[in-house]
C-alpha cells in the first residue's frame, strides 16, 4: 500500500529518516517495520508558534517494495535542416526556456545576446564591484542567464495560472539543479550554482541544432508588409527568421527606444522604486525563529513584509538571506543595487528590497518623453543616487532609524556592498511619493518583527529595477505584437513576468505560440 500524509515534525526530527518513518508508522497506525521507504514530495517551514516546525508531505510504502520518484527527464532530439528559424533576442530565463520548448517542437531557435557568456561575464562584474567600471554590455543584467544569473536563484512564484510551475522546476533539476527545489516551498538554487546551469542548458541547445551567439546587440526590427522578417545587430549582420520573440529584460531601454523609433506601440507601465535594507542575518534568525540562536536544522530566515500606506503598497521583493548587495546599474552615471545569495546562505547579511508602487501620477515631469515616462522617471532617480554617492558606484545609505527621523547617520553599519556606500539624506535621492511611504511603512514593519526597525539596519539606495517601466501589447490569443506578424513580446522587460519562473513559463507560452502558427 503507498499512502500520502502530511507530518509536522520539528527541525532536528525532519532531518533524521528515521525519525520520519516512526512518526509515519505512528500517524498511519503501522509497525514502524512495515513502512519500507518514503518519498519526500513537499517541506515547508511553520514558524508561526514559538515551536518552529517543518510540514514535510511525504508518500509513504508499507508492506511494498519502495522505489524512488524517478525525475522526469525531457528529450531535445535535432531539429531538422529545414526548421522554421526563430530569432530569440536575450539569453534570460524567458530566452532560453523559449529556445529549449522551441526545439522540443520542432523549431530552430537562434538566440541572440548583447553579453557575453557566463565566464567571460565574471571579469565585468569584479571590474564594477572592485573599480567602479560598468561595460554597458556585460553587467549583473547583461549576459548569459540575464538578471537571473547574479541575482539569487530564486524560484517562488505564484504564477501557477500561467503554465506548469513543477515543469519548470523539474527542468531546472535535469540541468543540474538540487532536487530539493521540487520539494521546497520555497525553492532556491544560488548565485553560485546557476552559472553552471545555464551554461548546461546554453550547450543542449546548440547540441540540438539552436544556436547561441554574444555580444550580438539587436538594433533594429526588420519588417516588410505589416510583418517581421528578422533583426539587424549592431555590426550590421541581418538575421533572418519566420518570428522574433523579444526577451530582452527589464533594463534594456534601447530596445524600448527602438521600439519607439520604428513606430512599434508600447506602453508606460507602473513599477516599484524603493531601497535595499540589510540587517544581521541572526537578528531576523531570531525574530522569525523566535530564538536567540538558530539551530543548525534550520536555514538562514527571510521575510515578506506588506503594508497600505496613503493608498499605495509599500512590500518587500526579493529577499535574500545569508546574502550580499551587489550593484547592478547598466549604465555609466546610474546607481541600481540588487541582492543575492550563494546557494549555501552562509552570509552574516539578509537584505531585501523595499519598494513602493509608482504610477502614472509620479511620471508627469517627464510626459514629454510619452510612453518611454516611467523609464525616464526611473533613470532620474538612479542618476540622483550615483551623484548622491560620489561617483564609482558607492551607494547613498543611511540609518534606518535616521531616515525615518530625517536626520543624516553620523556612522554606517558594516555593509555586504563591495563598492562601499556613503552617508547621505535619503530623502534628497528618493522622491516624496516614495520616502514618505517608506518611513511609516518601517515603522509597521517594526511591530510585525521584532527589531526590524532598528538602528543595525541599513538602507542602500536605489532598488529601481523591480519589473520593466514599459509594456509591449501582445494579443491575449496569438501571443503577437499586435501591429507586428511575428513580433512576440516575452518575459519581464515585455511586462509579463516578474521572477525566473515566470519567465520561463512565459517563455514556452510564447514559443508554443510561434509554433501554432
Amino acid at each position: 500500500m503507498i499512502r500520502q500524509i502530511s507530518l509536522k515534525l520539528p527541525p532536528e526530527a525532519a532531518a533524521d529518516d528515521r525519525r520520519i518513518i516512526r512518526e509515519a508508522a505512528s500517524a498511519l497506525g503501522a509497525k514502524h517495520t512495515s513502512i519500507t521507504g518514503f518519498n519526500l514530495i513537499k517541506r515547508s517551514i511553520d514558524a508561526r508558534s514559538r515551536q518552529v516546525y517543518y510540514v514535510l508531505t511525504l508518500e509513504v510504502f508499507i508492506d511494498e517494495p519502495f522505489h524512488r520518484h524517478e525525475a522526469p527527464s525531457l528529450r531535445y532530439d535535432a531539429v531538422a535542416a529545414n526548421a522554421r528559424r526563430v530569432v530569440i533576442v536575450g539569453a534570460g530565463p524567458a530566452g532560453l526556456f523559449a529556445a529549449l520548448r522551441l526545439i522540443e517542437l520542432g523549431l530552430k531557435p537562434i538566440v541572440l545576446e548583447r553579453g557575453k557568456d557566463v565566464r567571460a561575464r565574471r571579469r565585468d562584474l569584479a571590474a564594477l564591484n572592485k573599480s567602479g567600471v560598468v561595460n554597458p554590455e556585460s553587467n549583473y543584467c547583461f549576459g548569459e542567464g540575464g538578471a537571473g544569473t547574479y541575482s539569487d536563484g530564486k524560484l517562488y512564484t505564484r504564477s501557477n495560472k500561467r503554465g506548469s510551475i513543477l515543469r519548470i522546476l523539474q527542468i531546472f533539476r535535469q540541468f543540474g539543479a538540487e532536487d530539493n527545489i521540487v520539494t521546497d516551498a520555497h525553492p532556491h538554487i544560488g548565485t553560485n550554482k546557476l552559472p553552471h546551469i545555464i551554461t548546461a542548458m546554453r550547450e543542449q541547445i546548440i547540441q540540438a541544432g539552436g544556436e547561441v551567439h554574444f555580444e550580438q546587440k539587436v538594433t533594429s526590427l526588420c519588417t516588410d508588409k505589416g510583418a517581421i522578417t528578422g533583426v539587424r545587430t549592431a555590426d550590421g549582420e541581418s538575421w533572418d527568421a519566420s518570428a522574433v520573440i523579444l526577451a530582452t529584460g527589464h533594463s534594456a531601454r534601447d530596445i524600448f527606444v527602438m521600439l519607439r523609433d520604428q513606430g512599434i506601440a508600447i506602453e508606460a507601465k507602473p513599477f516599484a522604486l524603493g531601497v535595499r535594507v540589510e540587517h544581521p542575518q541572526q537578528l531576523i534568525d531570531s525574530a522569525q525563529y523566535h530564538t536567540p540562536f538558530r539551530s543548525e536544522f534550520l536555514p538562514p530566515a527571510s521575510y515578506s513584509l506588506v503594508e497600505q500606506v496613503e493608498g499605495r503598497g509599500v512590500f518587500s521583493f526579493c529577499m535574500c538571506p545569508g546574502g550580499i548587495i551587489a550593484p547592478a546599474a547598466t549604465a555609466p552615471g546610474e546607481l541600481v543595487v540588487n541582492g543575492w545569495s550563494p546557494s549555501k546562505r552562509n552570509n552574516p547579511y539578509a537584505n531585501s528590497g523595499m519598494v513602493v508602487t509608482v504610477d502614472e501620477a509620479d511620471f508627469g515631469p517627464f510626459a514629454q518623453h510619452g510612453e518611454l515616462a516611467a523609464m525616464y522617471y526611473q533613470q532620474s532617480v538612479e542618476r540622483a543616487a550615483y551623484d548622491a554617492g560620489g561617483g564609482k558606484f558607492v551607494a547613498p545609505a543611511q540609518r534606518m532609524t535616521d531616515f525615518v527621523k530625517g536626520k543624516v547617520s553620523a556612522s554606517l553599519p558594516e555593509c555586504s556592498y563591495i563598492p562601499g556606500v556613503r552617508s547621505t539624506d535619503l530623502r534628497e535621492v528618493l522622491p516624496a511619493a516614495v520616502h514618505t511611504r517608506l518611513g511609516d511603512a518601517f515603522k509597521a514593519f517594526g511591530r510585525k518583527i521584532k527589531g526590524y526597525y532598528s538602528e543595525n539596519a541599513i538602507l542602500v539606495a536605489t532598488e529601481s529595477r523591480t519589473s520593466s517601466p514599459v509594456r509591449i501589447p501582445r494579443n491575449a490569443d496569438t501571443l503577437e505584437h499586435p501591429q507586428l506578424r511575428g513580433l512576440y513580446p516575452c518575459g519581464e522587460g515585455a511586462g509579463y513576468a516578474g521572477g525566473i519562473v515566470s519567465a520561463a513559463m512565459d517563455g514556452e507560452r510564447v514559443a508554443e505560440a510561434v509554433a501554432a502558427v
